[in-house]
């Protein structure tokens, strides 16, 4: 299987793209969640540092911001429902 090449330009991307892709390595893709609502409203949070720090590293291994990461946490725990 053909692992996907780091692409830094629009340009790579589509000459890519142009090329056989069904012998591609698809187990290397993340889950990603696209927002289409506006953001409308604000959370301002006073944390201790160690659990903020704590939050960027597992947001860094994500692959993601920390804010976004606060945010995907909450919805799915919200999307659990109750218990």
């Amino acid at each position: 299987m053909k692992k996907i090449p780091t692409l830094k330009t629009d340009q790579q991307a589509e000459a890519f793209l142009d090329q056989d892709l069904s012998d591609l390595d698809f187990s290397q893709f993340k889950t990603m969640r696209l927002e289409f609502a506006p953001k409308s409203a604000a959370l301002h949070l006073r944390l201790p540092e160690a659990l903020l720090e704590g939050l960027k590293v597992r947001a860094k291994a994500q692959g993601v911001p920390y804010t976004r990461y606060v945010r995907m946490l909450l919805e799915n725990d919200l999307a659990k429902g109750h218990s």
